[in-house]
């Protein structure tokens, strides 16, 4: 039977140590989840800690993982890692990205190899180990971004990163449905996290705000709870994108 609950699940968060992944991991273990938390590298790893820290103090277990998710062996090893530690993995969350904004003629090979690293190939080799390692009626759940229905200029290589995550989500969807395994994309607007401001100017942060209910940009805290509710109640929604962003985009 697919899970309705957190209660004495593991949870396994790509992209934990801060921001939306570190309140997803927060939130999971006050639900009762036992949680691993991955980060990316040492310059992480004291938000990653603090993370763990919050896991423990909600008393639920945690463990620390880390790696580099564009080398599909790290994905692998972060799921057997975190099968080792904590038993088995009943939901699988992906936080990972990185965004860009710069014009398409402005933008090399390296920075569109990293765009699409990021982005894509380690969203599609995450699906490929959770589909392998998630027990049978958990959850899978990629960050997207709702900028996959917005017609706009400078984000080329971060929407267009995001853009193949929708059909791997599909596909998995339709590969795991027999095991009971809902697979999601969440597409946030832009959020008031540190990653947003440094793309963009004062005037365009405005703008962003503008077009959302409330004249705001989007807060972890709206988002952490639609995926808590996507890995338990909401397990029968699976292949689709969700937009959640104050009507910033839709489609």
């Amino acid at each position: 039977m697919p899970r309705t609950t957190l209660q004495d699940a593991v949870v396994l968060v790509a992209g934990g140590a801060k921001n939306l992944g570190a309140l997803i991991a927060r939130q999971a273990a006050e639900a009762g989840a036992d949680v691993a938390i991955h980060h990316h590298d040492e310059a992480s790893r004291a938000e990653a800690e603090d993370t763990l820290r919050a896991v423990e103090a909600a008393g639920r277990r945690g463990v620390l993982l880390s790696g580099d998710l564009t080398v599909p062996e790290a994905c692998t090893s972060l799921f057997a890692d975190a099968e080792a530690a904590l038993g088995r993995v009943d939901v699988a969350v992906n936080t990972v990205g990185k965004v860009l904004r710069k014009p398409i003629a402005e933008t090399d090979e390296d920075e569109y190899d990293a765009m699409f690293d990021i982005n894509a190939k380690a969203a599609f080799f995450f699906l490929k180990e959770a589909g392998r390692r998630v027990a049978d009626g958990g959850a899978v759940i990629t960050l997207v971004t709702s900028l996959l229905a917005a017609f706009t200029d400078g984000y080329a290589t971060y929407a267009g990163g995001k853009a193949p995550v929708e059909h791997f989500t599909r596909a998995a969807a339709k590969e795991l449905a027999e095991r009971g395994i809902s697979v999601t994309a969440v597409a946030p607007g832009p959020m008031d996290t540190p990653f947003f401001y440094p793309q963009e100017t004062p005037e365009r942060v405005e703008f962003h705000k503008s077009q959302a209910m409330g004249n705001q940009l989007t807060r972890i805290e709206d988002i952490a709870p639609i995926v808590r509710f996507l890995a338990t109640e909401g397990w029968w929604i699976t292949g689709q994108t969700i937009f959640a962003n104050g009507g910033y985009t839709t489609r």
